[in-house]
Formats: structure tokens, sequence, C-alpha cells
């Protein structure tokens, strides 16, 4: 019979700090939650919003996949996805998604999509907007996922930020008897320190209590937008400080791709979603926050797919006209598309669409990405299951479990942006739905192993 020297009783004070210390990590770093996340944010000027703004973004969508590319052919071609069935597959279901859900998440923008107007006339768009949200709300006209952004806790625009979300939520609640939309968040820009985001749960907390509503509904996420925000005064990573001081309520960090690249100066005409700088500071963001459930979003192309030529009235456009129309939208289609697809490459599952003609490539981009490599994946991963953890060789690709649950999280997300169904999924892996919702390969291998 084997024997050991040390005893339970040896250990067990030694023991003691590496259980709190464990129980501190694990509590820190949950793992991601398993909430379906939005494939992206739509802003929009806080000025113009309404309570079918949503539906109008998406009909304006349709049209712009109506004459710029009316079949899965020239859509493939815009945005340089291989023609056949993968394509015809992909416009299908963005067609399909663009009618049904065409907005997963929209920010009603009281920041740079406002910019600075007399305080009387933010003060009435802030009333008007709750109102809008209501009826909204009252009509079922609201996207899955809304909230606001509000102006930076800066000395110079702090009051006027507190001051837009009280006026709103005040007015929002009246009307509702005190419901919020679901899944409401608000955005903080250009955050710089923690203290920053400590007033702001401070302020949130506050509020919650005036409006009666249940602590800890008030959510919010916070923008990378300043190199500070990255690299800090004393030469560390200030984003876990941000957390820390987030008080449980940080929902997400959004990377501001423009502000973050003139901040460490490149120049106006390098600013760009794809500039090595921009990859810096979402690797840095990625590290920060692994773990910890907090969702990463990336940022915006600015190039709009819109046309260049407009008939005037009672005009038609010439052939010459209407050629030029078509290549300026799809090369501004080619560069959005680009764009997500080195967002999704990355890690970042959610970016930002600033023009309803975003929409399509958005949508394209993200089903193309779930949906090319499926057939490969899916085979991996049962083979991997099957065989009860032990690694695995599929064609040159050699699996361990990290991999399985790379491959688990692979069709989680999948699911989740629309790209495919949870019975697709079911019927290609071979697990059963309550093991795709679980989203945990160790308690897959553990259950099926008896």
């Amino acid at each position: 019979m084997s024997s050991t020297t040390l005893s339970d009783g040896d250990l067990a004070s030694a023991a003691a700090p590496l259980r709190h210390a464990n129980l501190t990590f694990a509590a820190r770093y949950p793992g991601e939650s398993g909430r379906r996340q939005p494939v992206h944010v739509v802003y929009g000027g806080a000025q113009l919003f309404r309570a079918e703004s949503t539906r109008r973004l998406g009909e304006i969508a349709v049209r712009a996949l109506d004459e710029y590319a009316p079949d899965a052919a020239t859509l493939a071609e815009a945005v340089g996805l291989p023609a056949g069935a993968l394509a015809e597959t992909v416009y299908g279901r963005v067609m399909e998604k663009l009618r049904r859900e065409p907005v997963e998440d929209f920010r009603i923008d009281f920041e740079d999509g406002y910019g600075n107007r007399p305080d009387a006339e933010e003060d009435a768009d802030a009333v008007r907007v709750a109102g809008e949200l209501a009826r909204g709300m009252e009509a079922g006209t609201l996207p899955p996922f809304i909230g606001m952004r509000v102006k930076p806790l800066n000395e110079e625009l702090r009051g006027r930020s507190v001051r837009t979300l009280d006026l709103l939520l005040t007015a929002l609640v009246a009307q509702t008897g005190g419901r919020l939309p679901e899944n409401w968040v608000v955005t903080l820009p250009k955050v710089t320190v923690p203290e920053q985001v400590a007033f702001f749960v401070e302020v949130l907390r506050r509020l919650e209590g005036s409006l009666g509503v249940a602590e800890g509904t008030l959510r919010f996420e916070l923008m990378v937008e300043v190199p500070q925000a990255v690299i800090g005064v004393d030469g560390r990573c200030a984003l876990p400080a941000f957390l820390d001081a987030a008080g449980g309520r940080m929902t997400a960090a959004h990377f501001g791709t423009y502000d973050y690249t003139a901040g460490v100066g490149v120049t106006a005409s390098q600013q760009r979603m794809r500039h090595p700088a921009c990859d810096y500071a979402r690797h840095a963001m990625q590290v920060a926050f692994a773990g910890t459930g907090v969702w990463l979003s990336d940022g915006s192309t600015t190039v709009m797919p819109v046309p260049v030529h407009r008939a005037a009235q009672g005009e038609t456009l010439t052939a010459e006209q209407a050629r030029e129309n078509r290549e300026s939208v799809h090369r501004a289609w080619r560069m959005h598309y680009d764009d997500v697809r080195h967002s999704l490459v990355h890690g970042f599952y959610q970016g930002w669409d600033l023009h309803p003609a975003q929409l399509p490539t958005r949508y394209a981009a993200v089903f193309a990405f779930f949906l090319e490599g499926l057939e490969l994946a899916a085979q991996r991963l049962r083979n991997f299951v099957e065989k009860a953890a032990q690694a695995t060789l599929v064609g040159d690709v050699f699996d361990d479990a990290a991999t399985g649950q790379g491959l688990l999280n692979y069709f989680a997300r999948g699911i989740n942006s629309g790209a495919l169904t949870e019975e697709e999924a079911r019927e290609m892996t071979g697990l059963t739905l309550e093991e795709l919702r679980g989203r945990s390969f160790l308690k897959i291998l553990r259950n099926r192993q008896g």
C-alpha cells in the first residue's frame, strides 16, 4: 500500500492562503456568461432618434442591398466572398436578418454623434428621447439591446453628462411605471482614470435609489479611446483598475479607433481600423479583460457605402453615374467587410456600425466567418467528444482540451450571431441542446464519461 509523508493536517495552514487566492481569482475571472452578445452596436445622434428608428434602418439596408447587390453573386464579388453555395446561404440569411431583426443593439448618442448644443436643446432632447423609448417599449419596436452614450466625465462636461442621463431616466421611468428597456446600458466615453468610473458607479447607484429601481439595474460599458487607458501614468495597464472601480456594473469595453489613433500621433490619412496601433490596444484589452465576462467591441469603419451621384427631381442618372455609384458603394462595402473580418479573426465579435447600408456587410462578414469553416469544426468537435478527452487528429490539426473548448465556443458564438441555428449545430456536432447551451467542454466530457 502506498504511503505519503505529509498528512492533510500538515498542509492545512499552508493551503489556507492558497485557497483564498484561488477563490479570489475564480471570482474575478468567472469566464463567459453565455449571454447573447450582439454582433454590433449602431450609433445614432439623439436628435434623430425615434421609436421606429431601427425598423427604418432595416428598410434602408434592404433597399441598399436590392439596388447595389440584388443577388448573391453580386454581393460576393463586391466583398470578396467566393461565389457558390456559401455565398447563396450567406445572402439568404442576410436578407432574412435585415427583414426580421436589422439592428441588434442601438446607442442613442449624446456625444460625438450629437455634438455640443445649447443646454436647453439637450435638455429637451433628453426628455423627448425618453418619450420615444417609452413609445417603443409599448409598441415593441426597440431592438433587443439598447442604451445611450453620455458625454465624458472630464471637468468641462461632467455636469452636462450627468444631467442628460438624469433627465432621460427620470422622464422614462415616470412614463413606464419604473421600467427600463430590456438590456439597457449606458456608454461612458473617453475614460482616462479609475476615479471617473468610480464616480459614475456612484451616480448610477444614487439614480437607482431616487428612481425606485432595483440596485444593480443600471449598468454601463466604457470606451477605450485614449492611450493612457492602455498604459497609465505608473507604467501599468490601467484597464484592470477600471474594472475594479466598476463595482460589478461594467458589461463591456468598446475600442475607439479614431480618438485612439489620433492620441498616439497617427495622421488622419492613416487612421483606420486595421492600423497596427489599433491591434496593440485591442490585444491589451483582450488580456486585461480575458475571463472576466466583460464583452469586447471593436470600433467603426467611417467610409460610408453611399452613392456619389443623386438624380435631380424628375431626372435619372446616366449609365456612367450609375456605374460610379455602384463602384463607390462596393468599395465601401469591401472595406467594411474586411474590417469586420479582421475584428472577428482577432476575437472581437462585436463592432460599431454608423450607416444602415453597413448592415448587409456586417451580417455577411459575421455569417461567412462562422459558416465557412463549419464542417471541419463540427467534425473536430464530434471526434473529440466521442474520444472523451483523448487527443485526436483530424486532417493535419491536432486537438487538445483547450481547443475542444474553443471549438465549442465557435458554435456557441455562431448560434448567438444568427449564422446557424441550434438545430443545425446539434445535427452537425452530435451534441444535445443542453450541452450546446451549457458552453462547458469539460462538463460535457465528464457527463459522457459517466
